[in-house]
């Protein structure tokens, strides 16, 4: 799948051409980073996953998330996980990922265990509507330690299994100084999305093992794949072009 964030501008210039222009290029999922007041770039639930199809995709999974509410907004928060739960819901999605935290996670590890209670419980909500719930990391969750431990690694200790998934991106884990491979040893299961990217169009730099990683998909428990390019030696849809062709060259 590819995530549309790497067409980001695209997708605010004209969301229905550019996803047709995926279509075209192959790819079968997407993920998107437009959700919005109950509708994704513009269109209703309904409208987008019938777009999605129309172009030979499904629409699979969604970036949104809120910052960790206080006491006094907690409501308010959940209030509006139960708007964005539904609007999912209606388009069918099959997971949900919160792809931030604020600085009140990796402040204090008070700070983070007060992200856990609010991630299990959103998590608990999605249940209910039969989506997963996720996180996805960039590389502060491992340079930021609590005695001695990365954030991420309290995250993965702290969270429900059943209710808080992880999308793991294979390009911010090596940039935060940590190996994949180790983590799926430790936490086996637990990673059911990965965000497959480098620094910029998938084998660019020539710095990411992505055949050791992929020999260990069954252990992480990997269940999709979704491209991500953030950087680009092209346009973007020339850098998630080469980016679905090289995927198409490997036996992953």
């Amino acid at each position: 799948g590819l995530q549309l964030y790497s067409v980001r501008d695209e997708m605010i210039a004209d969301p229905k051409g550019t996803v047709a222009k995926v279509g075209v290029i192959g790819y079968q999922f997407v993920e998107t980073a437009g959700y919005a007041d109950g509708k994704f770039y513009g269109m209703t639930p309904v409208e987008f996953k019938e777009l999605c199809e129309a172009n030979g995709m499904k629409f699979f999974g969604s970036h949104t998330g809120q910052n960790v509410p206080t006491k006094e907004t907690w409501d308010k928060t959940m209030a509006w996980w139960d708007a964005a739960i539904d609007a999912h819901a209606a388009a069918g999605v099959k997971w949900i990922v919160q792809p931030w935290m604020d600085e009140v996670g990796y402040n204090s590890l008070e700070g983070l265990k007060q992200y856990v209670a609010y991630f299990n419980a959103v998590g608990e909500k999605c249940n209910a509507k039969g989506i997963k719930f996720g996180y996805h990391n960039h590389e502060m969750e491992f340079t930021t330690e609590f005695e001695g431990k990365p954030v991420y690694d309290w995250m993965l200790e702290l969270t429900d299994p059943d209710k808080v998934m992880f999308e793991l991106d294979l390009y911010w884990i090596k940039v935060g100084g940590k190996n994949a491979l180790t983590y799926f040893d430790k936490y086996p299961g637990r990673f059911m999305l990965w965000h497959i990217k480098d620094q910029k169009e998938l084998g660019e730099s020539g710095e990411m093992d992505f055949n050791s990683i992929f020999d260990q998909k069954e252990k992480a428990g990997m269940k999709y794949g979704i491209v991500e390019v953030e950087e680009y030696n092209f346009t973007p849809l020339e850098s998630v072009k080469k980016s679905f062709d090289f995927m198409q060259t490997t036996n992953y």
